[in-house]
């Protein structure tokens, strides 16, 4: 269903009458993409001959793409870096423009039949690293944690690494698998597996309790859990530009922070920012 989707939109986006304008192309993280497709797809709609391109293939690649200035609108689930802002200035006299379109609780994914519930920040950064092995040592069975990962180009992977992993180094015995739905897949066919991505890709898995620390209350991510903050992995999904937004790209920024932008965002499974 979410490839027809995207091929759908993307199908939209170049069936375009003459008098159409130049496409607003958005391009980058994996994670949003599903809910970029399905904003374009109702944007276009109400819009006719305006058009917006939707690609993914990493936060990493959407930010390399807008400084190679081949993008107008970079997809990131992870803040820009200081060093991209820099290249920004250094070639477009700019330092860019961010706008959080959404948020997400980045979920850590359990099998099924794991019988973990809750994990604290401490012990998935343990797991993660590779300083616990076993899920006895967590409070579950007798049987090695198989470790699931993003990519290193993905907005996920490193925001996880700086936020949960504190900077350290993935385990090497960590699976690298490219998208979130991956990951999901993987998880949800391993019993001693174990995965982190988006909140709105929870399908034939399910959400580990995160708790900030031994004695805090666990959380898994709802749209309560994140507006209040008191779920420990929430972040913003942001678009960047190289410039303020202006024209179509403007239009449709609007549109997403729009009442009817952010219901879609919520009807994929994230959460809005207003």
């Amino acid at each position: 269903m979410t490839k027809r989707l995207l091929l759908a939109t993307l199908t939209l986006a170049f069936a375009v009458p003459m008098f159409a304008q130049r496409a607003v192309t958005v391009r980058g993280s994996d994670t949003m993409v599903i809910m970029n497709a399905r904003l374009a797809e109702a944007y276009m709609a109400q819009n006719p001959g305006k058009v917006i391109q939707v690609s993914g293939g990493g936060s990493g690649v959407g930010l390399a793409a807008l400084l190679n200035g081949t993008v107008e609108i970079a997809a990131s689930s992870r803040p820009i870096r200081p060093s991209e802002t820099e290249r920004l200035k250094s070639r477009f006299a700019s330092r860019g423009h961010g706008v959080a379109v959404a948020k997400d609780g980045l979920a850590v994914y359990l099998n099924e039949r794991n019988a973990v519930r809750e994990l604290t920040l401490q012990q998935i950064n343990d797991i993660y690293v590779g300083k616990t092995t076993n899920w006895n040592q967590v409070g579950g069975a007798n049987a090695s944690i198989i470790l699931y990962s993003r990519e290193n180009s993905s907005g996920t992977y490193v925001y996880f690494k700086d936020n949960v992993l504190k900077g350290k180094d993935f385990s090497p015995r960590a699976q690298t698998l490219q998208g979130t739905a991956a990951v999901v897949n993987a998880v949800a066919k391993d019993p001693n597996g174990i995965g982190y991505g988006g909140a709105a890709y929870a399908k034939g898995i399910r959400f580990a309790g995160v708790k900030k620390d031994a004695n805090s209350a666990a959380f898994t991510p709802s749209a309560d859990s994140v507006k209040a903050n008191s779920y420990p992995i929430t972040r913003n999904l942001f678009f960047y530009l190289r410039t303020a937004p202006k024209g179509d790209a403007k239009s449709f920024i609007d549109y997403v922070l729009s009442p009817a932008g952010q219901k879609i965002v919520s009807q994929v499974g994230y959460f809005p920012v207003k």
